[in-house]
C-alpha cells in the first residue's frame, strides 16, 4: 500500500469554512460544530450540527458533511478525501468516517467526554477496523473551543 501524501497548507483555510458553519448552526439553537469535506482540493460536502432543528439524533456536521459529499460524489465511498470538524468526533461519527473510507480527519477542539479519537478509546486505533484513518487534533483548537463555551455561556445565561 503507497503511503498518502499529505498536504496541511490548506487545513486551516478549511477549517475556518468549518468554522463558519459551526456560527450558522449556533444561530438556530444548534451546538456549535461545523464540517467540511474536501476531495482533490474541492469541498465536496458542509454540513452543521443540525438534530435539533431536523429532529434527526444522526444529524451531527460531520455525519450531515458526509452526507452531502457521497451525493455530490455520486458513491458512498469518499477516498482521498478529508474531514475538517470542529470538534473531536464522537463514536457515531468515526464510525461513519471509515465506513465512507474518508482519508482523514483533521479537528478543532477536543471533546473530554465523548471524543473517540484522542479523548475516548483512540477509535481509528483499533485493530478491528478494515480502514485506516489518519487524523490530526489541534488545528485552530482555541477558535473552535471558544465558540463552543461561548455559545454553552450564552445558554445558562439564559436559563
Amino acid at each position: 500500500m503507497r503511503p498518502q501524501i499529505i498536504d496541511r497548507s490548506r487545513d486551516q483555510e478549511f477549517m475556518r469554512m468549518a468554522l463558519e458553519l459551526a456560527a450558522e448552526g449556533a444561530t438556530l439553537g444548534e451546538v456549535p460544530v461545523g464540517a467540511v469535506l474536501v476531495q482533490h482540493g474541492q469541498v465536496i460536502g458542509r454540513g452543521f450540527n443540525c438534530p435539533i432543528s431536523g429532529s434527526d439524533p444522526s444529524a451531527h456536521a460531520e455525519m450531515v458533511a458526509i452526507r452531502a459529499a457521497a451525493q455530490a460524489a455520486s458513491n458512498y465511498r469518499l477516498p482521498g478525501s478529508t474531514l475538517y470538524v470542529t470538534l473531536e468526533p464522537c463514536s457515531m461519527c468515526a464510525g461513519l468516517i471509515v465506513h465512507s473510507r474518508v482519508s482523514r480527519v483533521v479537528y478543532g477542539a477536543l471533546e473530554p467526554k465523548a471524543g473517540v479519537v484522542q479523548s475516548q478509546g483512540q477509535f481509528f486505533e483499533q485493530g478491528f477496523l478494515n480502514h485506516r484513518v489518519i487524523f490530526e487534533g489541534g488545528v485552530l483548537a482555541e477558535e473552535c473551543g471558544r465558540i463552543l463555551s461561548d455559545f454553552f455561556k450564552a445558554r445558562r445565561a439564559k436559563a
